[in-house]
C-alpha cells in the first residue's frame, strides 16, 4: 500500500450536495436572541410521517452519500465479506448454570438471529429451546430480545421484545411446558421483567411513551389485564433513572432510583410480593450506592465519604447510613468498580492506574487475584447467576487477544479456557502489536492511549491511523479485541483508542475532571492525544483520523470545530452534537436525565458553558475535514435531527471541498441494524470511507 497515495477532490465528478431549505427560528434565553434555520427538521418527531419534508431532504443525503462513494460499492462488498467470514456462524454461547439448567444460546449458518435454550442437569442432556429469535424475527426490518428470565418454578419465561428500534419493550410470557404464548402482553417497558417467588407475579419499569422516562415500576399479576397493573413505585424527579431487578440469592425484588450524583433503593421480599417497598436508606446528595443482599446481611458498594467507592456491609434489620460499616475501605489510587457476591465469596473488580484487576474475598479478607500480563486490555466478571456457585465466571480480552470466557476454581486458583472468539482462520495474535502509551494534556495531565497495529509497521509518520474515545457518563472504553478492524490493520492502519477523561479508566476523579463545568477537559485531552501520536510519527495529519459515537459524536464534533487541520477524517455515528436546544426541550426524550451530566441551560451559567462548546452552535466559515456522519430515524437517544441540523449548517458554512456525508437508516435507532451480520455494512462503509481517503482504488490489503 502506497500511504501516501491520495485522492484528489477534484477528481470526483461534481455532484451538487443537498442544501436544505432554510426557515427562520429564533432561539430567545438569558437576553440572546440565537436565530436557528434548521430548527424545522424537528418535524418529523413532533408529527411524525406527514413531515415529507424532513425525509425528503434525509433521503437526498442518502442518495448523495450513496453517490459519492458509489466507487468504493466493490470494496464495501469486499469489506463486509471479509468480516463476515471471521464470525463464526455455527456458534453456541458458553452455558450458565441457573436452578438446576443450563442456559445458553446458539446460532446457525446463514441465520442473523439466534435460539435461546436449555438443558436439564447435564450438558449431556436432550435441549429445549426456549426461544427461536430467527423464527420470531422473521421479516422484521428490526427485532430485539430481551429480558429473558424464567420462573423460580422453571415452568415461565418473561422476555420482551422490541420491533422498531425505540427501545420501548413489550413484555411476553411463554409457558414452556406447553409451548403456549400466553395472552399476557406488556407495552411500554424497559424490557426487564422481574419473577416474585410464586411463579405468578411480574415486576417491570414502565416508561413514557413520549419522553422514553422510567417513570413506574409496576406489578403484574398473570392473568390480570395490564391495566389492572399495581404502581408499587412511581418516579417523580424527571432527572432519575428507574429499574427492579431481583438479588442474585433470590430473596429479594430490588427497585433502584438513581442520577448521576445519588441514588435509592427499596426492597421487597420476593416471597412477598403484595409487600409495601421498604427504603433501603433514604436519598442522600452526592451520595451513590448499590445493594447486593447476602443470606445473613447486606453488601452495600457505596461512594459515601469515598470518591473511588468502598464496600460496606450492615444487617438485615437495621441498614440506614449509620449501621454501615467498612469491608474495603476506601483507596485513593483504586476505584473499586463491581463486586459480585456468592453463598462463600465475593468477586472483586477493581481499577488500578486505569487496568482492572479481580480479587477473591472469603471470610472477610481479599485472598486471591487473579492477573493479567498484556500492557492494556479488558478483563470483568462474567455472566455469573448461580449464588451456590464455588467457581467464578470471567472474561478477559485485548486489542489482540480475542474474547475468552474463563472458569476460575475458588478452590485451587486454576484457570480454565472455555471459549475464545474466533477471528477467522488465518489470525494469528503473534502478527499484531499492542502498546499502552501516555500523551501530555494541556494542564498537564496523562492520558492513557491503548495502540494496536500490525507487526512491521514504521513509525515515520506516514502510517494510517483511527483513534476512537468516548469520554462520558464515566463510561469507560477498555482496550478489547474486534475482529472487523483487523480489515484496518491488515491495510496498514494504525487503531487506537484514547482514555480520555469524562470515562472513569483512572478513578472517579476522571469522570468528574470530564462532565458539566468542566466538560471541555474531554475534548481537549483528544485533541493532545491526536498531537501526541503525530510528534511521535505514528502518523501524521494528513493520515490521522478520528471516531466516536453518540456522545462520543458530541467529542468529534468539537474537535471538528477546535482544531479541524489535525484529522484528515472524521467518522461521528448518531453524534450528540445540538446540546443546547436539545437539553432545553424536555419533551426530547431522556433530556432530563442528563442534567447530572451536561448541566442544565435553564440555568444561564451551565447555558453559557455548554454553548461554547455545542458543535451546532459553534460551526463557523473554515475548512473542516472530510466528514461522514450517520444516525438513525427512530434513534431514542440521540434524535435524528440533531445531526441532520449539524450537517446542513456545516454545508451552508464549511469552505473548501472536503467530503461531507450524512446517511440515515430509516429503519433503525440509536445501536443500528438488529441482526448479528447487518451491522457489518455500516462497518463496510465507514471502512471504505476512510480507505477511499487513503487512495483506493490503488490500495491494496498486505
Amino acid at each position: 500500500m502506497n500511504k501516501d497515495t491520495k485522492i484528489e477532490k477534484d477528481n470526483y465528478p461534481y455532484i451538487k450536495p443537498p442544501q436544505a431549505k432554510v426557515i427562520s427560528h429564533i432561539r430567545d434565553i438569558h437576553g440572546e436572541q440565537i436565530p436557528d434555520d434548521y430548527y424545522w427538521m424537528i418535524d418529523y418527531f413532533k408529527k411524525g410521517p406527514q413531515s415529507d419534508a424532513v425525509i425528503s431532504y434525509l433521503e437526498q443525503e442518502n442518495k448523495y452519500l450513496e453517490q459519492q462513494l458509489a466507487h468504493t460499492s466493490h470494496l464495501q462488498e469486499e469489506l463486509f465479506h471479509e468480516m463476515k467470514a471471521r464470525i463464526q456462524e455455527k456458534d453456541e454461547s458458553v452455558p450458565v448454570f441457573k436452578n438446576g439448567y443450563f442456559y445458553y444460546t446458539r446460532t446457525e449458518t446463514g441465520q442473523q438471529y439466534y435460539k435461546y435454550c436449555r438443558k436439564k442437569g447435564s450438558l449431556e442432556a436432550p435441549e429445549e429451546i426456549l426461544l427461536d429469535i430467527d423464527e420470531l424475527a422473521k421479516d422484521q426490518p428490526y427485532y430485539s430480545a430481551k429480558g429473558f428470565t424464567v420462573s423460580p418454578d422453571n415452568c415461565l419465561l418473561a422476555y420482551a421484545t422490541d420491533k422498531v428500534s425505540r427501545r420501548q419493550y413489550t413484555i411476553c410470557v411463554k409457558d414452556l411446558t406447553t409451548g403456549e404464548t400466553l395472552a399476557d402482553q406488556i407495552p411500554n417497558t424497559a424490557g426487564d421483567p422481574v419473577w416474585a417467588a410464586n411463579n405468578q407475579t411480574l415486576f417491570y419499569t414502565e416508561n413514557n411513551q413520549e419522553t422514553l422516562l422510567s417513570e413506574k415500576i409496576r406489578r403484574h399479576q398473570l392473568g390480570n389485564d395490564v391495566l389492572e397493573d399495581i404502581t408499587v413505585y412511581e418516579e417523580k424527579d424527571p432527572a432519575n433513572y428507574i429499574g427492579v431487578e431481583k438479588s442474585k440469592s433470590g430473596d429479594y425484588i430490588l427497585i433502584y432510583s438513581s442520577a448521576t450524583l445519588s441514588s435509592v433503593v427499596y426492597t421487597i421480599p420476593a416471597g412477598q410480593p403484595q409487600q409495601e417497598i421498604r427504603c433501603f436508606q433514604p436519598r442522600v446528595p452526592e451520595v451513590l450506592y448499590q445493594v447486593h443482599p447476602l443470606k445473613d446481611r447486606f453488601l452495600i458498594l457505596t461512594n459515601w465519604e469515598a470518591p473511588n467507592f468502598r464496600l460496606m456491609e450492615c444487617g438485615l434489620d437495621t441498614t440506614d447510613i449509620s449501621a454501615w460499616k467498612d469491608v474495603i475501605p476506601h483507596r485513593s489510587d483504586v476505584l473499586l468498580e463491581d463486586i459480585s457476591e456468592f453463598e462463600n465469596f465475593i468477586a472483586i473488580a477493581e481499577r488500578k492506574q486505569g487496568l482492572i484487576k479481580i480479587s477473591l474475598m472469603q471470610n472477610g479478607k481479599e485472598n486471591q487475584t487473579i492477573a493479567f500480563s498484556e500492557p492494556a486490555y479488558m478483563a470483568g466478571i462474567g455472566a455469573n447467576p448461580d449464588f451456590q456457585s464455588n467457581k467464578l465466571r470471567l472474561y478477559y480480552t485485548s486489542m489482540k487477544t480475542p474474547m475468552s470466557v474463563y472458569d476460575y476454581e475458588i478452590s485451587s486458583g486454576s484457570k480454565t479456557l472455555l471459549k475464545q472468539q474466533t477471528a477467522g482462520a488465518d489470525f494469528n495474535s503473534d502478527h499484531y502489536t499492542s502498546e499502552r502509551v501516555f500523551a501530555l494534556a494541556a494542564d498537564g495531565t496523562e492520558i492513557p492511549v491503548s495502540i494496536v497495529y500490525k507487526n512491521g509497521l514504521k513509525k515515520d509518520g506516514k502510517a494510517p491511523m483511527l483513534l476512537y474515545a468516548y469520554g462520558s457518563y464515566g463510561h469507560s472504553i477498555d482496550a478489547s479485541f474486534s475482529s472487523s478492524t483487523l480489515s484496518l490493520l491488515n491495510r496498514g492502519f494504525i487503531f487506537a483508542i484514547a482514555h480520555i477523561r469524562g470515562g472513569q479508566e483512572m478513578g472517579r476523579h476522571w469522570y468528574e475532571q470530564g462532565r458539566t463545568m468542566q466538560k471541555m477537559n474531554t475534548f481537549t485531552d483528544f485533541i493532545s492525544c491526536g498531537k501526541y501520536l503525530v510528534e511521535r510519527k505514528y502518523t501524521s495529519r494528513s493520515h490521522l483520523y478520528a471516531q466516536g459515537g453518540s456522545a462520543g459524536g458530541l467529542l468529534m464534533g468539537a474537535i471538528s470545530n477546535m482544531d479541524p487541520g489535525l484529522w484528515n477524517g472524521i467518522i461521528a455515528q448518531v453524534p450528540f452534537v445540538d446540546v443546547v436546544n436539545t437539553m432545553l426541550d424536555e419533551t426530547i426524550p431522556l433530556t432530563t436525565n442528563e442534567y447530572d451530566e451536561w448541566g442544565n441551560p435553564n440555568e444561564e451559567q451551565a447555558y453559557r458553558y455548554m454553548k461554547s462548546y455545542s458543535p451546532y452552535e459553534n460551526i463557523k466559515k473554515q475548512d473542516y475535514p472530510n466528514m461522514l456522519i450517520t444516525t438513525g430515524l427512530h434513534d431514542s437517544q440521540v434524535q435524528y435531527f440533531e445531526p441532520a441540523k449539524w450537517v446542513a449548517k456545516l454545508r451552508a458554512l464549511k469552505t473548501g471541498n472536503q467530503l461531507l456525508l450524512l446517511k440515515t437508516d430509516m429503519d433503525f435507532g440509536h445501536g443500528g441494524a438488529s441482526g448479528r451480520f447487518d451491522y457489518l455494512k455500516d462497518i463496510a462503509l465507514n471502512y471504505a470511507f476512510l480507505l477511499s481517503l487513503e487512495g483506493f482504488p490503488n490500495l491494496t490489503k498486505d
